[in-house]
């Protein structure tokens, strides 16, 4: 899909902490732009693995308008913007459309399960029509942490109803016959679709999608670049295994600490290992082994 606005590789970034569990801006836009120094494409700023349901609104707003100032392309951002709260939503999709972002990622309303479908477009449109604008909105299918699915039924009426705002989807599922019927279902109108499982992405471009917003990418951009810019060729093919190999070293542990103490190896930066509670940082145990799994994949991340 080449008119994708975030077509080929999105990392899922980390957000660095300080020893006092705030926000280190200065740790969190200097990782971005390495990220995008070494294969990404863009940034999804403010997701699972950036931890923003631990943080608080002023920190994410906070978060954005820091990356902006720091020099960081806003075309190149993709903030997680969804919350349970329709005013909250609106807030931080506004402000991401001000600083000049393309596109929010949004959740649906996750504290209230199964809600009706009629209830899910309501929430939906009320925030669509309060936000306004030209930023597009890209849903974020993650119901194993959220509980709340996004349907192909689900999408079409979105879709039917907001053609203009409704751009594409991340699936986090990591069932790729879901992610695939994203595909066939709406790619041929221009719907973006991006999987959140790097395993996934050789087959997810072979079919029509978008690429890929993933929290290996943090440590594994520059072979998912490979499978991007191979896509469709026997290059793009053979890049994959060794993609799927990192994909699998990361979540050997637990994801999000474990990928900080990537990073905090990579950079010999302990400060990276700070995490906000309910997270806790890999006992040493966990960490030898993670290092242990992913060095054996033979990937070597770029220079800091």
């Amino acid at each position: 899909m080449d008119n994708a606005l975030f077509g080929g590789v999105n990392a899922a970034v980390l957000t660095a902490m300080h020893e006092d569990l705030s926000v280190d801006l200065d740790r969190m836009v200097a990782h971005a732009k390495w990220l995008l120094a070494n294969g990404c494409n863009g940034l999804g700023l403010l997701g699972t693995t950036g931890e923003a349901n631990s943080l608080g609104i002023q920190e994410r707003l906070a978060v954005m308008e820091g990356f902006v100032e720091a020099g960081v392309p806003a075309a190149t951002l993709l903030p997680g913007t969804g919350t349970p709260a329709i005013t909250d939503t609106v807030m931080l999709t506004r402000r991401a459309a001000e600083l000049g972002c393309r596109g929010a990622l949004l959740l649906p309303p996750f504290f209230y399960k199964n809600p009706s479908e009629d209830g899910l477009f309501a929430y939906f449109s009320e925030v669509i029509e309060r936000v306004g604008g030209d930023i597009a909105i890209y849903l974020y299918h993650f119901p194993a942490q959220s509980a709340v699915p996004f349907t192909v039924e689900f999408i079409g009426r979105l879709l039917r109803a907001y053609p203009a705002k409704i751009r594409g989807i991340k699936d986090s599922s990591g069932d790729f016959a879901n992610t695939k019927s994203y595909v066939d279902a709406f790619a041929a109108d221009g719907f973006e679709v991006y999987c959140g499982d790097d395993g996934a992405l050789c087959d997810l471009l072979a079919a029509g999608g978008a690429g890929c917003i993933t929290a290996a990418a943090n440590v594994g951009a520059a072979i998912s670049a490979e499978v991007y810019a191979g896509r469709g060729t026997p290059a793009g093919a053979a890049a994959q295994p060794r993609l799927t190999a990192v994909r699998k070293a990361v979540t050997s542990q637990a994801l999000i600490p474990g990928l900080k103490s990537l990073i905090a190896r990579h950079r010999h930066d302990e400060a990276w290992h700070d995490i906000r509670p309910p997270h806790l940082r890999l006992s040493p145990e966990a960490e030898q082994a993670l290092f242990a799994a992913f060095d054996a994949t033979g990937h070597v991340m770029p220079p800091a």
